[in-house]
């Protein structure tokens, strides 16, 4: 098998089970049957999706895959790094056990390599999902290997072994994902770094631990190696942290990453690295116009994609495509027409669910729409997200500077934890839900959770922008108490109270004399 794809370690008993689901040795591509309905190119969770749900309808699929079945998302991705977020929580929750009366023994200490070894295993068990049995056995044709356009409706796939399949095609879909790409940092080449793609190979804890960039990756990382006994070096070259959320919530997670021990550096330009004698890398960056120096054990890279468009010759399908993508329309057509993308190489939402739906848009567009007749666009997907730190963040539709460069006025509604009696008796009452409305209507734009579990608070949100119900029914439906989503009831009280104009509260007045006689 290939080493330049394959590049599960430590070789044990739960990665040897991983890549015998994913990417089996002994795997022998099949012969092609004739013309397919549709060609998928990429086995992440845009491919995955896509062949089940055609082949679930009748269609003739075949999926090829160079790398891991399961793309990122399994391997080196959601599934990996929430495994070793949940070890890093428990290890703060005892840490923590004396606020709420638990006292621990001293000398408790996190078994890093255990806990890298339950997400190994765990991730092992999870990997049946996305596998070349389960999916050949929903009659898929599985082609492990290298895809190639030879023309628009022809993929030649080259196995590991160096056989070739020649794949025609009525429809194609390109779901071939995007990777880690580090900036151009200088120095960078000079010392051996860690991306997400082998971040979760690690066996040992780095004792002094470098990270660079502080979106969803390296702040869910700085914290968790933090809390299982790193010293962390977070380097950011904006002023807050999670650059892209809203600075409100960056402010109340950041506060956490001090009270966890994370040194978080803002600001922090002109990055430059270089090699130690030990092996440790030294960090040089300016600071408000100071030079800074650290030195790390090891230095995570935790910015920059790339879109894997390179070795699939698209310019001989027709297909235009540039360092960010595949370019595509509403419909999720590239410039030729038979030939449909999904997922990280054409979407700005590069995240798990984001690519389901897109998939299911891939389906309705490809096999079962007649012209423009019964066709899906991407842009009425409502897609949220969510960044697993402690507290978590999570988001859906737009933010407020969003709303103001589109010309729309809003009105903004909070509801901090530190007022929602649950939250105050979990010890989480740092965190808030922010909604934002149109202006002088209970319409939903978007919405901010800062909470412990704003990743599963979030959905109530986004199923009323989806189905169009406003902020005043999210108040007038009854949540069980106590909750810390009864936060998000409450900002429907908060909208309701907006609606008591003088008159009507002068009306009220007159009602309740009437019933009570005073």
């Amino acid at each position: 098998m290939s080493s330049q794809w394959i590049q599960l370690q430590p070789h044990d008993e739960h990665n040897q089970t991983l890549q015998a689901n994913v990417h089996p040795a002994d795997w022998v591509n099949p012969k092609p049957s004739g013309d397919y309905h549709l060609v998928v190119i990429g086995a992440g969770s845009a491919g995955l999706v896509t062949a089940a749900g055609a082949a679930g309808l009748g269609a003739r699929v075949a999926l090829v895959e160079r790398e891991l079945m399961g793309g990122d998302c399994l391997n080196v991705g959601c599934v990996p790094s929430k495994g070793v977020i949940r070890a890093a929580r428990v290890a703060a929750t005892v840490r923590d056990a004396e606020r709420y009366g638990v006292h621990v023994p001293d000398g408790v200490e996190v078994d890093f390599a255990k806990a890298m070894q339950r997400m190994r295993r765990l991730r092992a068990e999870i990997s049946p999902n996305d596998s070349v049995k389960r999916f050949t056995e929903m009659g898929i044709d599985v082609f492990l290997g290298s895809g190639v356009f030879v023309n628009d409706h022809t993929l030649n796939v080259t196995a590991d072994d160096g056989t070739i399949s020649e794949l025609s095609f009525k429809k194609a879909v390109i779901a071939s994902g995007a990777r880690a790409s580090a900036p151009p940092i200088p120095g960078l080449e000079t010392v051996s770094y860690l991306t997400n793609e082998n971040l979760f190979s690690l066996t040992e804890l780095p004792k002094r631990f470098g990270i660079i960039g502080s979106g969803p990756i390296g702040s869910e990382m700085a914290q968790t190696f933090a809390r299982l006994g790193s010293e962390v070096f977070l380097f950011e070259r904006g002023r807050h942290l999670l650059p892209r959320e809203d600075p409100d919530a960056a402010a109340v997670v950041q506060q956490h990453f001090h009270q966890d021990g994370v040194h978080v550096l803002l600001d922090a330009k002109d990055v430059k690295v270089s090699a130690e004698e030990d092996s440790s890398i030294r960090i040089h960056v300016t600071q408000q116009g100071e030079a800074k120096e650290v030195v790390v054990d090891q230095l995570l890279v935790a910015v920059g994609r790339a879109a894997n468009t390179e070795g699939l010759n698209l310019e001989a399908a027709g297909v235009t495509y540039d360092d960010s993508g595949v370019e595509v329309n509403d419909h999720l057509q590239t410039t030729n027409p038979r030939i449909y993308a999904a997922g990280d190489i054409c979407s700005k939402y590069k995240f798990t669910h984001a690519a389901d739906f897109q998939a299911r848009i891939v389906i309705q567009n490809a096999l079962f729409a007649i012209g423009p007749f019964g066709r899906k666009k991407a842009n009425d997907l409502v897609i949220p997200w969510a960044t697993y730190t402690s507290p978590e963040v999570a988001h859906v539709g737009m933010y407020e500077k969003d709303a103001s460069d589109a010309g729309i006025e809003t009105d903004t509604y909070v509801q901090h934890l530190s007022d929602v009696d649950r939250a105050i008796l979990d010890g989480q009452d740092d965190g808030f839900v922010k909604v934002i409305t149109k202006k002088g209507t209970d319409k939903i734009l978007g919405a901010t959770i800062v909470a412990e579990h704003a990743g599963d608070m979030i959905s109530e949100i986004t199923l009323a922008m989806t189905a169009g119900i406003g902020l005043s029914k999210i108040g007038a439906a009854i949540h069980p108490y106590p909750t810390q989503a009864e936060a998000i009831r409450k900002l429907g009280d908060q909208f309701s109270r907006t609606r008591l104009t003088p008159w009507s509260q002068r009306t009220l007045d007159v009602l309740r004399r009437w019933n009570v006689g005073s």
